[in-house]
């Protein structure tokens, strides 16, 4: 008797469909036959620079390891950023990346009985795990494509368990100041835990943007989630990591699964958070790109929404879908955002100078050819 294991699937998992990441190299090359050493990849915020030069080495220092099981505490990567970031390393929960962090925030404090609120445009993978579990995503509709934080406040019941709230957001790339998030955590129930995701946060200059991990002593209900993947470089080694009170932290790390950060990967991460000079480069590189790009787009006549994070949202018209194919052929890869209700935006992350310089050349020549053909 053939057994229908997709009718087995609890209700939520059935009706999930896949996070789709950004197109690979590789898989880029193998549909085009397009020679991989001249493909641009700028889908999936990743830092142009390569890593630093101090993880590098201590990831390779670290391969001899790699037969044994990695520490399952992270005590050195807790202890580097307990020093870093002045806090207790019992407020510090780490994970595979910073969505491995949301999924288990979302499993410890979330059930078939409860409501995750969450902005229109947000983070994909705050109704993917919302769903998971079973229970009621609520989607607030944004403000100028951003967080409406009175809106989200305003939708509060008694079921709600939980609120994210993304700053910068990704992949609109709009953020909140300090005040508006301050005066939103003040009108959020104490039994209502808000995740203030600051995975780009790295990338904020200046006293007017929040630091979620200074606002915990007066909010205890507020979780703190950032990563490695973005300013840092460690993209494919998959670290994140929250920042709580050490009572929320114990419930997240009773869930957490063990050694979900190998070796290799906090040795890096351990390393990076040593190597200011590579952040500082970082940033230099992406605000000058951010300018680079939106001049270009300025020049070409698009509109754009001004972006916090290291990428932009690109308005290109309803044939943005024809756009990126168009712009594959170039190999060039960048993100189609409809899946996030955006159907006319690209995401587009920045690069090096002559990356971006290249996106545009090629962006400028797909713009064309799709118009041609609907003559």
């Amino acid at each position: 008797m053939a057994i229908d294991y997709q009718g087995l699937a609890v209700k939520g998992v059935q009706a999930l469909s896949p996070y789709q990441p950004g197109k690979p190299i590789d898989e880029l090359a193998r549909e085009l036959g397009l020679n991989p050493a001249e493909i641009i990849k700028l889908a999936s915020n990743e830092n142009p620079l390569g890593p630093s030069d101090k993880a590098l080495s201590a990831a390779k220092q670290a391969l001899s390891e790699f037969c044994l099981y990695p520490d399952g505490n992270g005590f050195e990567l807790k202890q580097a950023l307990a020093a870093r970031l002045g806090v207790e390393m019992s407020q510090i929960t780490l994970g595979n990346g910073s969505n491995d962090v949301l999924e288990v925030i979302a499993r410890c404090f979330a059930d078939s009985d409860s409501e995750v609120i969450f902005s229109q445009y947000a983070f994909a993978v705050y109704p993917i795990v919302t769903q998971a579990i079973g229970a009621r995503g609520v989607s607030v509709p944004a403000q100028d494509w951003g967080h409406d934080l009175d809106a989200m406040a305003a939708s509060v019941t008694d079921r709600t368990r939980l609120i994210f709230v993304a700053n910068p957001n990704n992949p609109t790339g709009t953020v909140h100041e300090a005040p508006a998030i301050e005066a939103f955590l003040e009108k959020v129930p104490a039994n209502v835990l808000v995740v203030l995701d600051e995975a780009y946060c790295e990338y904020l200059q200046g006293e007017q943007y929040p630091d979620g991990i200074k606002l915990l002593s007066r909010f205890p209900n507020l979780i703190v989630s950032r990563t490695f993947s973005k300013a840092w470089g460690l993209a494919a080694l998959r670290v994140g990591y929250s920042i709580s009170s050490p009572a929320i932290a114990d419930i997240l790390n009773r869930v957490r699964q063990p050694f979900n950060v190998d070796t290799i990967a906090l040795a890096a991460a351990t390393a990076v958070l040593g190597d200011e000079a590579y952040l500082e480069r970082s940033r230099e590189v992406n605000t000058a790109g951010i300018r680079q790009l939106e001049q270009a787009f300025d020049a070409m006549g698009l509109s754009y929404i001004p972006s916090a994070g290291n990428f932009i949202a690109v308005d290109v018209g309803e044939k943005a879908q024809e756009i990126y194919q168009a712009l594959l052929s170039h190999g060039v890869i960048v993100r189609p955002v409809a899946g996030y209700g955006m159907p006319q935006h690209l995401r587009v992350s920045v690069g090096l100078p002559e990356e971006n310089e290249r996106l545009v050349e090629a962006l400028s020549q797909s713009l064309e050819s799709v118009a041609g053909q609907g003559v």
